[in-house]
């Protein structure tokens, strides 16, 4: 059976952070968690130390908040799993999804598969409007440079075989990370899937960090890492 190496970046989560890891840890497959805590300053770190005794946390600490694109980089380079998946610390991302992302992967149809929260039967939490028309934009944007035809190119969930994830100079350090590594795995040219997943969006009374900067932010990497093999 595949093993799977779970990356998770983490900043101020200390109200999700145990339950997101109880709900990895009862997903299927044989897995490690590798936790990278980015300078959180709410609690957080602590909780993640007293979880990391466990021996199927790995903890990697930054000592300066750098972003979750640099959080990933950290993340990934210790990955040691046959599969790696991106999950986010919140609750927005329900690892129960994770057979079906993999799928595509296990039986040897795909190198990289995306989780879409815009396909398929399954439940979600109403968007925020503009969020929405905000996502759907970058993605076809994104895809208007890529020739790809994604429905969801920002969604946390993405699984890729770990040799191929390692083999990528990632750079960006912050949300521009999901731009950048579509660009890239699209002029790889690999089998490149997408399914349904759940989600439950949060607000950002509930914590929600990703903001207008960044959507700004993503239509600069669509265009430099589309344009350029930087």
């Amino acid at each position: 059976m595949p093993t799977l190496s779970v990356v998770m970046p983490v900043f101020n989560e200390k109200t999700t952070i145990v339950e997101i890891v109880k709900r990895v840890r009862d997903a299927p497959y044989e897995k490690e968690i590798i936790i990278v805590d980015d300078a959180s300053t709410d609690g957080t770190r602590e909780i993640l130390e007293q979880l990391a005794e466990a021996s199927d946390i790995t903890l990697l600490q930054h000592e300066k908040n750098r972003g979750k694109g640099a959080a990933l980089r950290t993340g990934i380079c210790v990955a040691s799993g046959d599969v790696t998946i991106i999950q986010d610390a919140d609750l927005e991302y329900d690892p129960f999804d994770y057979p079906k992302i993999l799928n595509p992967i296990l039986l040897g149809k795909a190198d990289v598969v995306y989780g879409s929260r815009f396909i398929g039967g399954q439940s979600h939490r109403v968007f925020y409007f503009w969020h929405s028309v905000g996502n759907k934009f970058l993605t076809l944007l994104s895809n208007a440079l890529t020739g790809l035809n994604l429905t969801d190119m920002e969604t946390c969930y993405k699984a890729f075989k770990t040799e191929i994830i390692k083999s990528v100079d990632l750079k960006e350090d912050r949300f521009g990370f999901e731009p950048e590594i579509t660009a890239k795995l699209a002029q790889m040219r690999l089998r490149i899937y997408e399914v349904g997943i759940s989600y439950s969006g949060r607000t950002y009374d509930e914590g929600k960090k990703i903001g207008w900067k960044d959507g700004v932010r993503a239509i600069w990497c669509i265009f430099k890492y589309n344009l350029t093999r930087t």
